[in-house]
């Protein structure tokens, strides 16, 4: 069960956003993801739980930032319900696409495992509703991912598979780079890992 540390920070100008707490595993249903966030001063930022099914699926997503909150899951596209923070307003939303992202490091491991490309596939199209910090609203973005190489490094642990996507969002034509180990995020623009205290999970 990979246990470790990220920190989040502004990938244009490296302004530090947050740092996020996380364990993740896999297991006989598929892949689960919590985590906890604090801001740079220490104080708590939001939480983070995701759980993926054995396709990559989301089964099930719980969000909080700012006191918001949204529940979804994949049903008719992906659903979801956001609540205010006052708890008296729920907003609920729909759209045909295949999952959801954000600004947590959780969401590419996710989208990686929901694709399941090989180096020598072309470019797929994802759709993905993206909840913005930092009051989670709702927005829908069309990518393009491809694994453009997969490498495996020699460890203290033993053998380390690293797999380096070009990711580009459709709407603006901008490209970014994410290497991958298993369910782990070597690197990323805005993602940066700090710490982990165990080697990476593999999905089978």
């Amino acid at each position: 069960m990979p246990r470790g540390r990220y920190s989040l920070h502004d990938p244009h100008d490296h302004t530090p956003l947050a740092e996020e707490h996380f364990h993740c595993a896999p297991g006989p249903l598929g892949w689960r993801y919590v985590s906890q966030l604090t801001t740079p001063s220490g104080d708590h930022a939001g939480s983070v739980d995701l759980a993926l099914d054995e396709l990559g699926r989301p089964i099930r997503l719980e969000l909080h930032a700012a006191s918001w909150q949204v529940r979804g899951a994949a049903l008719d596209g992906v659903t979801w319900v956001r609540t205010d923070p006052t708890g008296t307003e729920a907003t609920e939303g729909n759209v045909r696409a295949h999952a959801f992202t954000g600004t947590s490091p959780a969401f590419l491991v996710a989208t990686a495992r929901l694709l399941r490309l090989t180096p020598d596939a072309s470019a797929t199209r994802v759709r993905l509703v993206a909840f913005t910090d930092p009051v989670l609203a709702p927005r829908t973005v069309d990518q393009s991912w491809a694994l453009i190489s997969r490498e495996t490094h020699a460890t203290d642990n033993g053998p380390l598979t690293v797999d380096e996507y070009q990711v580009t969002a459709l709407d603006t034509g901008e490209q970014h780079v994410v290497h991958l180990a298993g369910d782990v995020v070597l690197a990323a623009p805005g993602v940066e890992l700090e710490h982990l205290e165990s080697p990476p999970s593999f999905f089978a």
